[in-house]
């Protein structure tokens, strides 16, 4: 998703075995950076579940979609923030203080969410996070990156991905974990308070990156750092490999010339290989988003619960099986994205997207249409005073209700299950605690969601194939194709400027779901989700090339070209 999955060839995984077994501290630099990637993937994929029991806890987060919304999105905008300034901090005062850094926000802004009093007080801890997040999403593949040997360097920047993914899927277990006990939702967020303190202690003995003290011209401290990396045998070689490559950094550091980064993006937007390289590297960065990924990272388990179920734990249960595939979509994507072809497994992967997304909104369409219906003596047993006001109205009318019009009544109202048949007549009572426990204490459940359904099962099976779908694909081929498609003296701020092009878009979606399938109607969003999807098929089809097999030189010279039917002969070649 907001990470990216480095290339790798399959013998540089047969390289790490047997160069970590001579220099194990390559693993110990590794995993000590790479939990930067865990922290990531957790405190992006946690708040989905810790969200159910936030609203339960908060009647004003419960009644406002809104401030739902924002809990979850301030992560997203705090890593926007902390994209940038990693950027610079990096470059000013190295990769390992930006990691502790990182480290330091990770362990605030949980601490600050586990004893929060209010959401707002959730909010600011989010925001801390996110500032973690942006700095760890940038600064622990670089460190990893620039502190390798170059045989291994894809395997080991690989893992970082993986962890990604892996952390994802660990908030789910976590959340699961705390489902029953006092708290729930602060254990849930406070717990990655844990990996971050073992990673601030890790690093403090570790070195910074040999390649920024050379830049900084303390060649020998970095000298030393390369000697316990590199077999004894490799190190001059890989020592005189820096240099040089330094050295070529700096000098096309110095043919771009002065004039700051308002000089640089000038001289960028002049080049028509640079636009054209960031029309593709930012359309894919975009399209990764606009299919509506994080709608189901963060708020998967709301999902499940729109299509029919309503506790929170069963919810959590089901959602684990969407993290666990994504997670096994970054290893497909890992062995097939150089032989499939990144542009060919980009459009694979939409086709996918575009008829899952498809059926999801179809399913709830279903689960709208086929709602139970409100029983007027079932409501009654509840009490005057618990019943929705509007159910009360339309009842006087004579008219008759459905659950989907119960839980969309403009006072909040929830619906009261039978307790014989959930998809038997139920009770249509005003939403609060007062309710949901009597509603409960039935053992009936309450629904405020989603209503019960016999098609809830196949919006689970779509969106487990949504995923499949995406992950191999969208999931990690945007960050490889901007790795590839920037000429090397522009590399930096096409990077970057991708980079916030994909967190701004993510923050978009993240912000709006919940918004929009109360305006559009659950099954009305994921149709616009396919539709902005089918777009993106189109638009990758037509504006992005495919980079497999291409040298940096020859990809340059491909996106030189005077017209993009040239794209033709290389990707032929490729």
């Amino acid at each position: 998703m907001e990470g990216g999955i480095h290339k790798a060839e399959s013998t540089e995984f047969r390289d790490l075995l047997y160069l970590t077994s001579k220099q194990p501290f390559i693993l110990r630099l590794a995993f000590s950076a790479g939990i930067g990637g865990l922290l990531f993937g957790y405190d992006t994929g946690v708040i989905s579940g810790a969200l159910l029991y936030i609203r339960d806890d908060f009647e004003q987060v419960e009644k406002s979609t809104v401030l739902q919304e924002t809990i979850v999105s301030m992560a997203v905008a705090g890593a926007i923030v902390g994209a940038g300034a990693g950027g610079w901090m990096n470059d000013r005062f190295g990769r390992r203080p930006s990691i502790l850094i990182a480290d330091m926000l990770f362990l605030a802004g949980s601490i600050v969410m586990a004893f929060a009093p209010a959401p707002p007080v959730i909010i600011v801890g989010r925001v801390l996070v996110g500032l973690g997040v942006g700095m760890a999403s940038m600064t622990s593949p670089l460190y990893i990156s620039e502190a390798s040997p170059a045989r291994i360097r894809g395997a080991l920047v690989s893992t970082n991905g993986l962890l990604i993914t892996a952390g994802q899927f660990l908030s789910y277990l976590i959340n699961l974990a705390f489902t029953k006990v006092s708290g729930t939702w602060r254990w849930m967020l406070g717990v990655a308070g844990v990996p971050a303190l073992l990673q601030f202690v890790l690093m403090l003995a570790l070195p910074e990156s040999p390649r920024w003290l050379y830049r900084k011209d303390r060649k020998r401290e970095a000298e030393e750092i390369m000697r316990k990396v590199y077999p004894p045998e490799e190190v001059d070689e890989e020592i005189e490999a820096l240099r040089a490559s330094v050295e070529a950094d700096m000098a096309q550091e110095r043919s771009i010339g002065g004039g700051g980064l308002a000089g640089t993006l000038r001289k960028a937007f002049g080049s028509v290989v640079v636009r054209r390289g960031l029309t593709a590297g930012v359309l894919c960065q975009v399209a990764q988003q606009f299919v509506g990924i994080n709608t189901v990272m963060y708020y998967s388990p709301t999902i499940v619960q729109l299509a029919g179920f309503a506790s929170n734990s069963t919810a959590l249960a089901l959602s684990l099986v969407t993290s666990g595939l994504n997670a096994a979509g970054s290893v497909v994507s890992m062995f097939f994205v150089d032989k499939a072809g990144r542009r060919r497994l980009m459009l694979l992967s939409l086709t996918g997207v575009v008829a899952c997304l498809g059926m999801l909104s179809g399913v709830f369409f279903a689960v709208d249409s086929h709602s139970p219906d409100v029983s007027l003596a079932g409501t009654a047993l509840f009490g005057a005073n618990g019943t929705c006001p509007e159910f009360d109205l339309a009842a006087v009318a004579g008219e008759e209700w459905t659950c989907t019009q119960c839980i969309k009544a403009p006072s909040e109202c929830g619906f009261c299950a039978a307790d014989t048949d959930k998809l038997l007549p139920g009770a249509c009572l005003r939403t609060s605690d007062e309710s949901r426990r009597a509603c409960r204490a039935g053992r009936r459940e309450w629904y405020t969601r989603g209503c019960p359904s016999s098609f809830g099962w196949l919006a689970l099976v779509a969106l487990g194939a949504y995923i499949v779908s995406y992950s191999p694909g969208m999931g990690s081929v945007p960050w490889l194709i901007n790795s590839e498609v920037y000429p090397l003296r522009f590399r930096g701020v096409c990077g970057g400027i991708a980079a916030v092009a994909n967190w701004t878009s993510n923050l978009l979606v993240t912000q709006t779901f919940l918004s929009l399938t109360q305006a559009l109607g659950t099954a009305g969003t994921f149709l616009l989700f396919c539709g902005v999807s089918a777009m993106a098929f189109l638009l990758i089809f037509l504006l992005v090339p495919e980079t497999k097999g291409l040298q940096f030189e020859e990809v340059e010279q491909m996106l030189g070209s005077k017209d993009y039917k040239a794209w033709k002969k290389f990707n032929s070649k490729a």
